[in-house]
């Protein structure tokens, strides 16, 4: 990273194909990543085995395999670091879920059963706001992104209204608004 370049200079390198602008981009934002990541996982405990480290590095990777970041500056780098947060959450319930009920085991019946029905609960809440999002994708993709930033990337309001260049206030209504749209998909689911 040169001397007193932006993020946005350095996103402007990487989508021009700048091969050690991705990686100035993972650096200059590492510790902000890590800030989110860290407040998405500290609620409520919802993925255990998954940690800050792992979280903003498995983001990351899918950065990098991503190919040539499409991303104009800072704050549309956070949507879609909130995106990318979102989807390696999803992915990694999912997994879990799936070795939880078996995978590539041998099954075998059991007399008595142990299940930890709490972090199943909340996996299962993941995997049911993830879904109702993308029904609400078809309706109004904002609400969307505004719950990716603050669900999935742990965003305060002041910083989702930065992102999306929208007043707090807006940040608000988009939020209570999701927050009852998905509250009775997940009713009905």
């Amino acid at each position: 990273m040169k001397d007193g370049e932006s993020l946005t200079d350095i996103l402007r390198r990487a989508r021009d194909g700048d091969a050690q602008a991705l990686q100035a981009v993972f650096d200059t934002t590492y510790a902000e990543l890590r800030t989110l990541a860290s407040a998405r996982l500290r609620r409520a405990n919802r993925t255990p085995n998954l940690d800050t480290t792992a979280l903003v590095h498995e983001a990351y990777l899918r950065f990098a395999d991503a190919g040539r970041l499409q991303l104009i500056d800072r704050e549309h780098f956070l949507k879609y670091a909130s995106h990318v947060m979102r989807s390696v959450v999803v992915d990694f319930v999912r997994e879990r879920l799936a070795q939880r009920r078996g995978g590539y085991a041998i099954h075998v019946t059991l007399n008595s059963e142990i299940v930890d029905a709490g972090s199943a609960a909340g996996e299962e809440e993941i995997l049911g706001v993830h879904e109702a999002l993308e029904a609400l994708a078809t309706t109004d993709a904002r609400l969307v992104q505004v719950v990716e930033m603050r669900y999935f990337a742990g965003m305060t309001e002041p910083e989702i209204a930065v992102a999306l260049g929208v007043n707090e206030r807006t940040v608000r209504r988009d939020w209570q608004k999701a927050r009852l749209l998905l509250a009775d998909s997940l009713k009905s689911g």
